[in-house]
């Protein structure tokens, strides 16, 4: 058969082209990496809300969908990732170096709140906030003054002594906390300064649930507000407790209203570790159905806003917790290996601007040092903070 001269040229223009389409491909996504900024136009938030899931991994989050006709709001986040959990000494790691990696972006030894490893105080990214003109806030179902929340305002080298941690709540400007803890303040056995007195004096409008219920409660703008759920823990979802949503539904505009420059909010679901703890299955449902009701309200808040960066998170995993197949075909049987923490990775979702910095796998150390820089702090203040 004799082909033609052209269509030989043209024949051996589509060969070489073929030939040269996965080089020019690459080439192309090469100078899209090089090219593609850190972040890009438009995509560093005003506000951030952290929220952490204490003790909750996958097979938890997996428990709560599967209980809930297969729907969580965390489905709704387009970004996911996973963290590496590990403290300065113990690949297991404990919520006060785990929450302190998040607050510091320092691994520090098991059971330090908002120290390093050396015992010195490290500046929180709730710290930074405050100096740099931002408002601030803090919400669990646990004591306030817990290893969690209290990482993000104390510095003390034993996150047992809430005594201490609560003093901190004095030594900041903090615009709004909500938890439990009440005794630490007013009943104190420390020394005989009552704290809510104290907050009350600088302006605080504090209240607490013998006299008010949250739902009951309108907090003004004007005044900083602080509200305790219980004189010592919290109750369990299971028990009655509910406040959780409603608190996070309250407290972004509230502190969005508090600050033209916008605001840095942690709001921990802290029972989900709890109930792992006692390997009770029905109440870590509970738990975690409760911790997701609070992401739909802030993705509401966030999906209204268009600047706020919501990132959802958990400190460790707690029980080694497995899912097995129940009695029926659309059931399950929960079970847990341990009563203790694990070293598992955790998962990480992230809405908003700046999402995409969040996927990926990397330490837990980074969730600080990402929310630094989305946030524009580039330089840590030198003043250090005070430690007890």
């Amino acid at each position: 058969m004799i082909i033609s001269s052209s269509r030989m040229v043209g024949f051996v223009k589509k060969l070489t082209f073929i030939l040269l389409l996965p080089a020019l491909l690459l080439s192309s996504f090469q100078f899209l990496e090089d090219e593609r900024p850190l972040l890009t136009a438009g995509a560093q938030p005003k506000n951030i809300i952290l929220m952490i899931g204490d003790g909750m991994g996958l097979t938890q989050i997996t428990a709560g969908l599967y209980s809930n006709g297969n729907s969580l709001h965390l489905e709704h986040f387009p970004i996911t990732g996973l963290i590496k959990t590990h403290s300065a000494k113990h690949i297991v790691t404990d919520s006060g170096a785990g929450a302190t990696a998040f607050s510091c972006g320092c691994k520090t030894f098991n059971g330090a709140v908002g120290v390093c490893k050396d015992k010195s105080p490290c500046l929180t990214i709730l710290e930074q906030a405050e100096q740099n003109g931002l408002a601030t806030g803090l919400v669990a179902t646990s004591s306030i003054t817990h290893a969690t929340p209290a990482s993000f305002i104390a510095h003390v080298p034993d996150r047992s002594d809430m005594q201490a941690i609560a003093t901190f709540f004095l030594q900041t400007d903090i615009d709004l906390f909500i938890g439990g803890g009440l005794k630490y303040f007013n009943q104190r056995t420390a020394d005989q300064r009552d704290l809510v007195r104290e907050l009350t004096a600088k302006n605080y409008y504090v209240t607490d649930f013998s006299q008010k219920q949250l739902s009951d409660v309108t907090p003004s703008p004007e005044r900083p507000f602080a509200w305790f759920a219980a004189n010592e823990e919290p109750e369990s979802a299971t028990k009655g407790r509910d406040y959780l949503p409603l608190a996070a539904q309250m407290a972004p505009p509230f502190l969005k209203k508090r600050s033209e420059k916008g605001f840095f909010l942690m709001i921990e679901g802290s029972q989900i570790d709890w109930a792992c703890h006692a390997k009770n299955a029905p109440s870590l449902v509970r738990e975690m159905l409760d911790f997701d009701m609070a992401i739909g309200e802030v993705l509401k808040f966030a999906e209204a806003d268009g600047q706020t960066l919501v990132i959802v998170t958990a400190d460790h995993e707690t029980g080694g917790m497995a899912l097995e197949q129940g009695r029926g075909k659309d059931s399950l049987e929960m079970v847990f290996v341990t009563a203790q923490h694990t070293a598992s990775l955790v998962p990480v979702f992230a809405y908003g601007p700046g999402a995409e910095q969040f996927n990926g796998v990397y330490d837990n150390t980074d969730i600080y040092t990402k929310m630094k820089d989305l946030f524009g702090f580039s330089k840590i203040t030198e003043e250090k903070p005070k430690s007890h």
